[in-house]
Formats: structure tokens, sequence, C-alpha cells
């Protein structure tokens, strides 16, 4: 014992209260002595006694307690094994209240407390959370103390998040010449289960391994297998636990179901639910709610297997079973092909009881589903009405349902509510907060309600750091990095995962290589949500050959992974190299989701590539059965609308089966006018203002179409519409990334430090295209002006400004990237060419729609965008 006590590491923490070590061997007893199976018939004891026996018996536990107040009343007691029977009914029926008053009465007794009641004790106050006054008991029993006193001790500590503490007195428990029994042994390994204390339970196990509990005892096996995969993320040495256990229990099984599950491989959970079926188990209702859930983390196939788990439950008879209930309406929620939410609903409403899991589940649902969040909220509004009260997580998914509405002025109702539900302090309720502020665009108030955060975690610091990364502050977001590293939190794959989208949000490419070593050195390169990210940063940020690398280093790609590489290379331009990723991404039997369909067709947009882009739109239902949905008939009006088929693509929108919404006709009124047709762009323009009055981009298009055919009275009046309805067109803005900073450029900007060094050199470079045959299209200046003023304001262009900076500030080695928030205009992409063929540099642009990527006076596009 010695040696074991020596070999295991000194835990930080001390207990808080010291434990009296015996100062003899105490007798070992590893189970408390028989007691008679009826109490009523081996004591003698007077009518009020036989009474509370009688209704102990019966389980009538809070009659028993009201007979033990008679008997007090009139100065007398039961015996200690009528006290002892007493207590451990309390226990069983977990209403410590009712045991705590056993335990006062017992205390007027005078009775002197024997082992087995001490330990009932113990047992009593550390369930019920008490740690401080079992801790009291067990210091006061002394030499009384057996096997079960210690181990009721280690569960007390280990079930209270204590863990030094259970092993502290673990080994006080060896050092007093106890042999731990299985009931240690699970205890301790219990307290183990955690990154800190996960060394000092491999050591332990050593030591058990030499016992042989391991080889018999099937609560030994779950705690190895838990302390494996909670404590070291370590599925493998679980599965090595799990196959040595002789006798496996439903409970073992459900268990190793449930942490596959957890640990991100649900393939290898419905694999388990197979085997232990045909080994002849019968799975109870934890198990089917496990393997559901596990369902609702399959990425291909995971409908039609949970449907089939559905009618498993009905035929076994678990309808009625809330958790599983709860589960089912998860998992209808996350794994619809059609976005419908009918059959979740269903389940929902069919369910005989709710509680907070089976609400909070169908409203995360409608939260997470896309659109529905005013149904999210009216069902937390229908909930609270009702006689089950919503906690941090049901006030959590409402919250972020307030978010996707921006509606911050409902949510801060709703945090009110949370308040009052005594949620004030909680971390998950805090973190949607802020997230909700952040979505409607009130970051200083998501700040505010970060710094206000009782205890901040690293889900408290991703969530302030994803906010700043989708509120394109990319110098917030890396600023509270560095605060998490100086804060001593480590980082996770999310954290990496939020600054990679800052970074391509802004098309901070230096940046986004600083994280990506920051990641390496981390341990996250292999991680595939972090992969992915990059593959979409590098992208994002022009860099496109070095996302397709990230992709082929890539081990375990998700449809994800493929998806995110197809849409890369089709805003590139590169629309062959997309289709060939699409074709690879079937034979390797990955099914596409709607995003990757989304991708293929935007390439062959792009491309200009009809017939297959036909063929691949008709090919989502035949093949994969997803049901077209508006951004798939958008990609394909884009697609006959670019290649200028206009007509054919006006026939293609009124055939469709639904209503064509704004952004079908929005795409529509942006080929026309490419294609400068007036009549069919004013038709478009109509459709769309009917649904939306104040649709913003629809009044710029077609005043653009107006100014391009000279109408400018048109023109005036689409503005004077706008000054009414108080619309403000977004203003053009260019910026680049130059020594690790972003800077911005508007049309005719002189705010930048070094802008006579820019427009030096801006008019440096008009001489020198205007002496290669660039000559100045006014066309594309959409204000009635005198055509020298047309030339001049037409070479001011937030790009053109922002290709001169780089010109002075970037190596010649590195291609310029230059990020515009709209489209790019005709005539800065002709002025580019010739810049490019000029200074002999790589310049690459990206617009709202795509990438172009211009060298020696030639562009990916191909004049085609």
């Amino acid at each position: 014992m010695t040696l074991m006590n020596l070999s295991l590491p000194f835990p930080a923490k001390a207990p808080l209260l010291p434990l009296v070590s015996s100062t003899r061997s105490p007798p070992k007893l590893s189970s408390p002595p028989s007691v008679p199976p009826s109490i009523g018939r081996s004591v003698n004891f007077d009518p009020i006694r036989d009474r509370l026996i009688k209704h102990l018996d019966a389980g009538h536990l809070h009659k028993a307690i009201s007979t033990l107040d008679i008997m007090a009343r009139r100065n007398t007691h039961p015996d200690l094994i009528t006290y002892s029977f007493l207590l451990k009914a309390c226990i069983r029926s977990r209403d410590f209240q009712l045991g705590k008053l056993v335990h006062s009465h017992l205390t007027r007794s005078k009775l002197e407390l024997d082992t087995v009641l001490s330990n009932s004790l113990i047992s009593l106050y550390s369930k019920s959370g008490n740690w401080t006054r079992a801790c009291e008991i067990f210091q006061s029993m002394g030499n009384k103390r057996d096997l079960v006193s210690w181990s009721a001790m280690i569960s007390c500590f280990a079930n209270n998040k204590m863990e030094s503490e259970a092993i502290l007195v673990f080994l006080d428990m060896l050092e007093n010449g106890f042999f731990p029994n299985e009931y240690c042994f699970t205890a301790v390994i219990r307290a183990c289960s955690t990154a800190e204390f996960f060394p000092i339970g491999e050591i332990i196990l050593g030591f058990l391994m030499k016992t042989g509990y391991l080889d018999f005892d099937t609560n030994v096996g779950c705690g190895l297998i838990d302390m494996f995969a909670k404590g070291n993320s370590n599925l493998e040495s679980a599965f090595k636990v799990f196959d040595k256990m002789p006798d496996r229990n439903v409970v073992a099984w459900t268990l190793m179901i449930t942490r596959c599950t957890q640990l991100g491989y649900p393939k290898g959970a419905i694999e388990l639910f197979v085997d232990m079926i045909l080994n002849g188990y019968v799975p109870d209702r934890f198990t089917l709610s496990g393997v559901v859930s596990a369902c609702t983390e399959l990425e291909s196939e995971s409908l039609s297997l949970g449907k089939q788990l559905h009618s498993w439950v009905i035929r076994s008879g678990f309808t009625s079973d809330v958790c599983i209930g709860c589960s089912l309406v998860d998992m209808y929620a996350k794994c619809t092909v059609d976005g419908s939410l009918d059959d979740s609903r269903r389940v929902f409403d069919r369910m005989e009881k709710h509680n907070v899991m089976s609400w909070t589940a169908i409203i995360t649902g409608y939260m997470q589903c896309g659109g529905r969040d005013v149904e999210a909220i009216e069902l937390f509004c229908k909930m609270i009405e009702g006689p089950v009260p919503p906690n941090h997580f049901t006030f959590s998914s409402v919250l972020k349902a307030c978010g996707n509405l921006s509606d911050s002025r409902t949510g801060e109702q709703f945090y009110s509510q949370a308040v009052k539900h005594g949620f004030a302090t909680d971390d998950c309720v805090g973190n949607s907060l802020i997230s909700m502020y952040a979505r409607s665009g009130r970051m200083d108030d998501a700040q505010k309600a970060f710094e206000s955060l009782f205890e901040k975690n690293l889900v408290s610091y991703n969530t302030i750091v994803d906010a700043y990364a989708k509120n394109l502050d990319s110098e917030g977001a890396f600023e509270l990095f560095h605060e998490i590293a100086d804060s001593g939190v480590e980082v996770n794959a999310f954290t990496f995962t939020s600054l990679l989208s800052g970074a391509s949000n802004i098309g901070a490419i230096g940046k986004g290589e600083q994280i990506h070593a920051r990641l390496l050195k981390s341990g996250f390169q292999s991680n595939r949500c972090v992969c992915n990210a990059l593959i979409s940063m590098y992208a994002r940020c022009g860099h496109i050959e070095a996302s397709f690398q990230v992709f082929n280093k890539m081990g375990d790609r998700n449809v994800i992974s493929w998806t995110s590489m197809i849409t890369g290379f089709a805003k590139h331009g590169f629309a062959t190299r997309a289709l060939e990723i699409y074709h690879e991404m079937l034979e390797a039997g990955i099914r596409p989701n709607e995003i990757t369909y989304i991708a293929v067709l935007s390439a062959c947009s792009h491309a200009g590539l009809v017939s297959e882009g036909w063929e691949i739109f008709n090919s989502m239902h035949r093949e994969h059965k997803i049901a077209p949905r508006m951004e798939h008939y958008a990609c394909m009006v884009d697609l006959l609308g670019r290649s200028g088929s206009l007509r054919e693509a006006i026939d293609f929108i009124n055939m469709m089966p639904c209503t064509p919404d704004a952004l079908v006709w929005r795409t529509f009124l942006g080929a026309c006018r490419v294609h400068r047709d007036k009549e069919l762009g004013e038709h478009a323009a109509k459709m769309i203002l009917q649904q939306d009055p104040h649709d913003t981009a629809s009044h710029i298009l077609l005043s653009n179409l107006y100014a391009s055919a000279g109408q400018w009275d048109d023109v005036a009046q689409i503005r004077k519409n706008m000054k009414e309805r108080n619309l403000i067109k977004e203003a053009g803005c260019s910026w680049i990334e130059a020594d690790n900073k972003i800077h911005r450029f508007h049309v005719a900007d002189t705010s930048h430090p070094q802008v006579q060094e820019i427009y030096e050199k801006l008019d440096e470079m008009a001489l020198k295209i205007k002496g290669l045959g660039y000559v100045p299209d006014t066309d594309f200046v959409l204000h009635e002006l005198e055509e020298e003023q047309k030339e001049q304001y037409v070479f001011q262009h937030s790009e053109k400004i922002a290709v001169a900076f780089g010109l002075i500030s970037t190596s010649r080695s590195k291609p310029i990237r230059v990020f515009k928030n709209l489209r790019v205009c005709g005539d800065c992409h002709t002025a580019i060419k010739y810049i490019s063929i000029a200074t002999g540099r790589e310049i690459v642009l990206r617009d709202s729609n795509r990438f172009h990527h211009i060298k020696n006076g030639t562009c990916s596009c191909n004049e085609y965008w």
C-alpha cells in the first residue's frame, strides 16, 4: 500500500476539512449486518411503533414520519434498526428533507449511532449535496468506520465535483489498512474522469488490474469507460475496456453507445446498437434515446434510419416515454431533408406529457431550422403559460431566436424573465445574450454583457470572438484572442474557426496565415472543423491553391469539406475543377446536400455551362431526393440570365412549382441590367416591389438599368422614391490588407494618411495604361455629368484607389489582393487588366459575386461575369 501511495502524484487541491485517520486498524466490514426481512415480526413494539412499521412496509413514507412525530411528542423513540429503515426509505425516494427530519429525531433520541446508521447518514447528506455535513459524520465515526463508510465518503466527494478530495480519501483509506472493493474503485475512478486527474486514474487502473475487479465487475468497467471517454476523449481505450468486460449488461451497452455519440462517432454508436441486439440484449428507454441521438449526428441516411428506430420505439411500447420523445423531436428537427418541421412537431404534439426537455427540443428545432424563429418564440410564450418552467437551455434557445430576428427588444424582455427564474449568473444564458446583441448589431451591448458575466469561460470568450468576427471587426476578435491566451484559458477548435471566419470575412489573408501557424502549434491541424474553416478562409481571401492544399491533406472529409472546396473553385471561376471535385465527392460515397448543389450550380453559372447546370439541377431530386429550394431556382435563373437566355429564364420562373420570391426576381433583374433589357428589367422590378416595396437592391438595379440607357428622368424618379421611403444605397467600398492592417477606400477618397502618394501612383498608372490603349468607359458613371468629369470620376472608383495603394505598399513578389463590397464596374475591370500589363503584377479582385484573377492583361473570368 505504501508503494501505491508514493506512486500517486499529489493533487493540486487539499481537502477543505482534514480527515482524522484511525490510530489502529478498524474491523473490515464489507457490508452492513443482516437485518430481518420484516421488522414487525422480530421486535415487540407498542401499538404506535407497530403503526410506524406497517406504514414503512406499505411504502407510506409520509405516514411513517407522521407516526414518528407522534412518538416524539410522547417522548418515545423507535430502535436503531427502524431509524435505519426510515433513512434508507428517504434516500430511495430522494426526499432528503424528510431524511434530515429523521436525523433530527434520531439526535433527540440520544441513541448511540452504529456503523450502519452513520453510513446511511453520510449517504443522505452526500446525495443532497451537503458534503460538509457528510464529512462531519464521517469524522465523528472514528474507529467505527468500515469499508462502506470509506466508499460513501469517496462517492460523496466525487459526486460533488471535489475530485482531489475524493482521491485523498481513497489514499487515506489505503493507509488505514482497508482493501478497496468494487464500490470504492468505481467512486475513485469517477473522480478521475476529468482531464486534470486522468493521469492518476491511469495509475489506479494499474492497481485495479492486479485486483481482478475489472474481469468481473460491470460497475468498475463502466467507470473506466467514462474515465477514458470524459477524462481523455480516448474512445479506443474505452472500447478495450468494454471488450474486456465478460458480463456486459444493458447499462454498459447504453453507456458505450452514448459516449460514441458524444465523442463524434455516431456510426460506431449505431454499429454497437446492432451488435447489442444480435447478442440478445433488449434495449431500454435510455438505449433507444441514445441511439436516436446518434442517428441525429449522422450525415447521410440519418432520417431513414431515424424512422426505423421510431418504429422500433412504437413496437417496444416506449411511445409515452418523455426521454425518447425528446430525442425523436430533436432527430426529426435536425435530419429533415426539406427543411420542414412537421414530423418533429407531430411527435411533440402526440407526447402525453411534456417536460422542460421536450419543450426546449422543439423550441430549439424551430430556432435552428432557419426562418422559423417567430414560431420558436410563440412556442416559448405558450410554454411559460403552462406548468413547466423553462430552464437555462430554453432561455438560451429563445434568446438565439431573437438574435436571428435581430429583435433585441423582445430578447431583453425574455432575459428579464430569465433573471426572475434565477438564471442571471448562468453562463449559458449570458452567452446567448451576447450573441443576441451581436446579431442585432448592438456590439457595445454585447461587450457589456460579456464584461458582466459572473464567470467567463471558454464558451464565453468564443461567443464574443465569434460576434466580433461576424460583425467584420477582426481587430476586436484578435485582441480578444490575445486576452484568452493571457487569461490562461485554453482555446479550442471553435475559437480558431471563429478567428478564421473573421479573417475570411474581410479578406485578411495575413491574419489568416498567422492563425494557421498558431493552430498548427496548438495541435489542431487535423481537426475537421478547423480544416474546413481553413479551406474557406484561403478561398475567400483569394488564395485558392492554399485552400486546395489544406483540402488535399485532410484525412477525414465530410460534406462540408467537399462543399467548401467546390464553392471556392466556383467563386474563383474555375468551374471545371469545381465539377471535378463534385464528381470525386460522389465517387467517394459522400451524399451532397442542398448547399453542395448551390455551389455546383453557381460554378456552372460563373462559366456559362448551361447544359451541365440543367443536368445537375435535374439530378437533385432524381438521384438524391433533394427538393429544390428557392436558392436553387435562383441559381438556374442566374445561369440562364448570365448566358443571355433571358426569355428562357423568364419561362423557367413562370413554370416554378412555388411562387418565386424577391431573390429569384432580383437575380433576373441583375441579368437584365447586364444585358440592358429594360422591358424585362421593369417587369422584374415590379414583381420584387410587390413583395417588398422597401427592397433597396431592386431600386438600385433598376436605376442603373435606366442610367445605362441614358433615361435620367427615370433615374431621378427612382432616387426620389428611395428618398421618400428612406432607402439608403450601400456605399461602394474597397479594402486591401497591408502590414497586417486593413485599409479601406471609398470613391474619390482622400482620408488615407498616404493620400498624396496614392493619387500620384494613380495618375502615373492613368498615363501608362492610356499609352497602352486604355479608353475610359464613361457608361459606368451613373450620374448626369460632363464627359471630362465622368472620366475623372470613373478613375477615382474605390477599387482603382485600392490597387494604387497596393502598388506602393506590397511586395512585388506577392499578388495584390483587393476586396469590394459591390460588383466591380466594367471600366475598373478593364483598367486593372491594363495595370497588370503596365506593372507586371498579378491582381486578385474579389467583388460581391466572384474572384477575378488578373495577370498579363487577362482575367480568369474570360469576360464572363
